[in-house]
């Protein structure tokens, strides 16, 4: 939001009587948060701060605010305007109903989902739960029906229920599979689809006009006297499972495989419910991995929460695999939104898949179903996949041989979210959608990526495959050798200074003059650049970007001659430079 604070004047309090900073800006937004916060941890850190002289740090605190990124809003932990903390989800709540209730003349009929996975930290006195509980209070304070789950549930659970139960909106209180030090607060709305441009700014303008908690904001009794507050758990998963069985396809396989498999929750929700989808879809229950099956908001056993680092992460998994005899790991992180998957191959090693190598094998996998259940005549032209931008083009390939549709969004699960609730409305049939950070959706019944159905078609494609006497890396590369090779490198770069960030990005629209991008990288000539934060895209004949400009993150994409595309972006979720690199071969073609 740019300013410390906001809204009418409130007392001073004795501390800054006592010792002010000397700016008044900064006074008035310690003021504020004295006055409004009634967490006396997070209080009490603000207090510190400002009995020991640490204007920096309140400044960093309290003079700028919270922005909808890639998934909603998403921070450390704590004392401060651009923290998660009881009072900014106050605030953010307060500004959500706002919004709606500008937007829906039903809003209090139809009412507002809540769901939190397990994180939480002590000296803050801040858990999901109770941040979950505060958004309820907000909402059943102004009289709106709030369907609030009553204990932990995984991600894909609030858009799935917005839907079902016809709710104007959901927030997941979730920061998936960062640092334990993080929390988030995930917004949904009425199509289950995460919010894009214009609810986000809109909803952080009203965010701005009502910061001062309202009479009954902080009352999270409410949940439990209020009858206005539904418990949705028991149907939305029983109907959850059951949609499930729409992509289903060898239950009775699935029955009889011979095929082992461990989970690993990675400390989060995953564990009961990758346990149910097992059991929709006819299999024995995984063998999860005991160390990590319950939730624990350190993550005690693993450096960081994201099973996208791979088998630094998966270590008590694997281990326990090969003492199981089983052959797949399965690894849904923290909120189960996510997935990885690893297999044992002949020589003793393991292999664990990239988020674009395991699209490669969904996306033949679900056309593969789909053929198989549909007639000849069957339109394969009215079928879609979908995937991010910066994600491999394996599915355009095959969408190229195989005659469906192939759409490729911005970055983040929103924006595929939406595309496919706006296809579903006119007529048309998505299989699947993906980006390579290991997000996956299979099916439409869920708008949003999925760790717990992920997990299940794996085991049940690894069955099949089983009874082809084919490893899932071998099915990978019968898929390269058909569609053409894919070969792809993603990393990122650590970078906690905005400003550093945004000097790198202004060199290259700025190289070697002033608006001139790069014309080569070391001997390799760049073709084309697309600019999405500028709308800059030389490709094109006007030079404007077809993707729609997002001008509050950093994105170049750099396509080369010799047929490599390589892209530069900003997470919009942590303190990431992130780098996506991809050649594509035409089918046949091998390595010369």
């Amino acid at each position: 939001m740019g300013e410390c604070g906001a809204g009418g004047d409130v007392n001073s309090n004795v501390l800054l009587a006592a010792r002010s900073t000397g700016d008044l800006q900064l006074d008035r937004a310690v003021r504020q948060w004295l006055s409004w916060d009634k967490n006396p941890k997070t209080k009490e850190q603000i207090e510190n701060l400002l009995q020991n002289g640490k204007d920096k740090e309140l400044r960093d605190r309290l003079c700028c605010r919270l922005t909808f990124g890639t998934a909603g809003l998403r921070s450390a932990m704590g004392a401060g305007f651009c923290y998660i903390n009881d009072l900014t989800v106050i605030q953010s709540t307060q500004g959500i109903y706002k919004y709606l209730e500008r937007c829906f003349s039903d809003f209090k009929q139809r009412g507002f989902v809540v769901g939190y996975d397990t994180r939480g930290q002590v000296t803050s006195n801040c858990s999901s739960k109770k941040l979950a509980k505060l958004t309820a209070a907000v909402l059943l304070a102004k009289d709106v029906p709030v369907y609030l789950f009553s204990t932990y549930v995984p991600t894909p659970f609030v858009p799935y229920a917005v839907q079902q139960l016809r709710a104007v909106a959901g927030v997941m209180i979730t920061a998936s599979h960062n640092r334990k030090e993080d929390n988030g607060y995930k917004v949904y709305w009425e199509n289950g689809a995460q919010i894009t441009a214009p609810h986000d700014k809109e909803i952080l303008k009203c965010i701005e006009e009502c910061v001062e908690p309202w009479n009954g904001s902080w009352n999270e009794n409410l949940v439990d006297t209020s009858p206005l507050r539904r418990d949705p758990l028991e149907k939305i998963c029983d109907s959850y499972m059951e949609d499930l069985k729409k992509i289903c396809f060898h239950r009775e396989l699935n029955a009889k495989t011979s095929l082992k498999f461990v989970h690993t929750s990675f400390h989060g929700v995953g564990h009961d419910y990758v346990q149910l989808a097992f059991k929709a879809f006819g299999f024995k229950p995984p063998i999860p991995v005991p160390e990590q099956k319950d939730p624990d908001p350190d993550f005690s056993t693993v450096k960081c929460p994201n099973p996208e680092e791979g088998e630094s992460v998966l270590e008590l998994s694997l281990k326990l695999a090969e003492n199981e005899n089983a052959r797949v790991v399965v690894a849904t992180d923290p909120d189960a939104d996510r997935l990885a998957v690893a297999e044992l191959q002949e020589n003793g090693r393991w292999k664990v898949f990239t988020g674009n190598e395991l699209a490669a094998l969904f996306g033949w996998w679900m056309f593969f179903c789909w053929r198989e259940n549909n007639s000849k005549d069957a339109d394969v032209k009215n079928v879609y996949m979908l995937a991010t931008t910066v994600s491999s083009k394996i599915l355009k390939a095959i969408a190229l041989k195989e005659g469906f549709h192939f759409e490729e969004t911005l970055p983040g699960f929103k924006w595929i979210g939406s595309r496919v609730k706006d296809l579903l409305d006119n007529g048309k049939e998505v299989l699947f959608s993906f980006e390579e950070s290991i997000g996956f959706l299979c099916g439409t019944s869920v708008l949003d990526k999925d760790g717990v159905s992920a997990a299940v078609v794996t085991a049940e494609m690894a069955s099949y495959l089983e009874t082809k006497n084919l490893t899932l890396a071998q099915k990978l590369i019968e898929i390269y050798e058909l569609y053409g090779y894919h070969i792809s490198k993603t990393s990122y770069f650590l970078c906690y200074d905005p400003p550093t960030i945004k000097r790198i990005f202004e060199k290259l629209r700025n190289f070697d003059a002033p608006k001139s991008y790069p014309k080569a990288c070391g001997p390799f000539n760049i073709l084309h650049i697309r600019d999405v934060t500028t709308g800059y895209d030389s490709s094109q004949l006007n030079n404007k970007s077809i993707l729609p400009v997002s001008k509050n993150s950093q994105m170049i994409t750099f396509t080369f001659q010799n047929g490599c595309v390589a892209t530069l972006r900003t997470s919009g979720t942590e303190p990431k430079i992130k780098y996506y690199a991809e050649m594509c071969a035409p089918p046949g073609q091998r390595e010369k």
